[in-house]
């Protein structure tokens, strides 16, 4: 198929293979805004798609030949698409150029004099969150993409008409490699997508690549708690700033964190960039040391391109959280759950450490594996870090996009955790949980589901 050329030039006719989903219809609705002509095709109707269709895309609600017109000049798909999908081959036979959601993205993002590209294993949907919230306090009329539900934007998009926008940056099938950014944030390499990369080595060479992406006039904003950072940093083009806790390594940093009743962080970011730099105090809605580090991520890429103090530190104040991030949900028999999409190890120790510092008797956490490839990799260091609970509830394993087991399931990991002397449990039906559940926790528990996958259902299903 033909590689794109440059799609922003001219309005025209683009085809969204799978327009439903949310990163994709968050691109067709700024298309919309510039005066494409968009249509889509998706399995079913949803209040996305009619939102698409309101603003005025022709929507297909099935995967056909004949959607591909002729004078469809570009079509936009996900790793999600398979190669054989009618539109895709439609597209090929009548020589129409495809491109990916992220080429789409990138090609989007080179009209804005300040795009910035948020990646990490983890944190990057909360850190693309705060910098969208100290934009919004700036008044700069950012355009912004975020991975969950802001409340602030009343959603995962914001449409804005200046030369900001915002992004994350996901390194699943290398994907942020096709943004074109001029500031580019890695919160933190780790292993993850397994099923994608052969090892960590793998991933931190994709992740060297993404910072290598700037040219001299680019910002890098990095984490200077990463192993060996000097591979990320040696030969780079561009500027780059270091943010952590350290402060004998860090270009900025947080001193004297105090954390209140609900584990919320209130401290003071000093810098050794600058002599005259301010005094900054920040007091944060959200829990947790990792959110910590998020908000030092979101200061240093604002600060390095002249956003004020000031908007900064209003911008970190006001944020409250997105979904699914540490999500308070509501109470049942006394007893309190909270809500978090955490599906990787360093994820779960940051949010069950986070809890262990919030009011409660007993901490449950109820955790749903995020696919077989994910689960059998790193299956010591989820028992180890969900051993952070007093007591485990698991589901079985989220499978996603996946269709081979690998011959595990979530027994697996019960067995792991019982050889670390954990109380645990699993049950193959959410309604087993929920039974269990409203038997066994007690006034004062502390109940937190887990993971990337439907899960949420669980805690919900309980507050009714």
């Amino acid at each position: 198929m033909n590689r794109i050329k440059n799609i922003m030039d001219t309005p025209c006719h683009i085809h969204f293979v799978g327009i439903g989903g949310i990163s994709m219809s968050g691109l067709a609705e700024i298309l919309l805004d510039r005066g494409y002509q968009v249509s889509g095709s998706d399995a079913k109707q949803s209040p996305i798609t009619d939102k698409l269709a309101g603003l005025g895309a022709v929507i297909h609600y099935d995967h056909n030949y004949s959607n591909i017109t002729d004078d469809t000049a570009y079509v936009v798909y996900t790793a999600a698409v398979k190669p054989d999908n009618p539109e895709l081959v439609a597209a090929k036979d009548k020589n129409i150029t495809c491109l990916t959601r992220a080429e789409l993205l990138g090609r989007i993002m080179e009209q804005y004099k300040t795009a910035i590209s948020v990646a990490g294993t983890h944190g990057k949907t909360t850190t693309t969150s705060m910098i969208s919230e100290i934009m919004l306090a700036y008044e700069c009329d950012p355009t912004i993409l975020v991975g969950g539900m802001l409340h602030t934007i009343g959603g995962n998009l914001r449409i804005g008409h200046s030369d900001y926008l915002v992004t994350e940056a996901c390194e699943y099938t290398n994907s942020f490699l096709s943004l074109i950014s001029n500031i580019n944030v890695i919160l933190n390499v780790r292993e993850d997508h397994l099923d994608f990369f052969k090892d960590i080595n793998d991933i931190r060479n994709s992740f060297k690549i993404f910072a290598n992406h700037l040219d001299e006039d680019g910002i890098l904003i990095i984490n200077s708690g990463i192993d060996n950072l000097s591979y990320f940093t040696e030969d780079l083009k561009c500027r780059y700033y270091t943010f952590g806790t350290d402060a004998n390594q860090s270009d900025f940093y947080a001193a004297n964190i105090t954390y209140n009743q609900f584990a919320c962080a209130s401290f003071d970011i000093m810098s050794n960039v600058k002599t005259d730099f301010p005094t900054v105090h920040i007091s944060l809605k959200v829990p947790g040391e990792h959110n910590v580090l998020n908000a030092l991520a979101a200061f240093a890429t604002c600060f390095s391109i002249g956003i004020p103090v000031a908007s900064i530190v209003e911008g970190l104040n006001h944020f409250e959280g997105t979904d699914r991030r540490f999500q308070y949900k509501g109470v049942f028999n006394g007893v309190t759950v909270i809500d978090d999409y955490a599906h990787h190890p360093d994820e779960i120790e940051a949010t069950l450490t986070a809890a262990l510092n919030y009011p409660h008797n007993r901490l449950w956490c109820v955790f749903q594996p995020h696919t077989y490839s994910r689960t059998k990799a790193l299956m010591k260091e989820f028992a180890k870090t969900l051993s952070l609970a007093d007591k485990i509830v698991l589901a079985e394993i989220y499978p996603a996009r996946e269709t081979d087991n690998l011959g595990i399931s979530s027994l697996n990991l019960k067995t792991e955790i019982e050889s670390l002397g954990k109380e645990v449990y699993y049950y193959s039906t959410f309604e087993e949980i929920q039974k269990f559940l409203s038997e066994n926790c007690i006034n004062g528990d502390l109940l937190i589901t887990m993971g990337a996958g439907n899960v949420v259902l669980i805690g919900e299903n309980l507050l009714k």
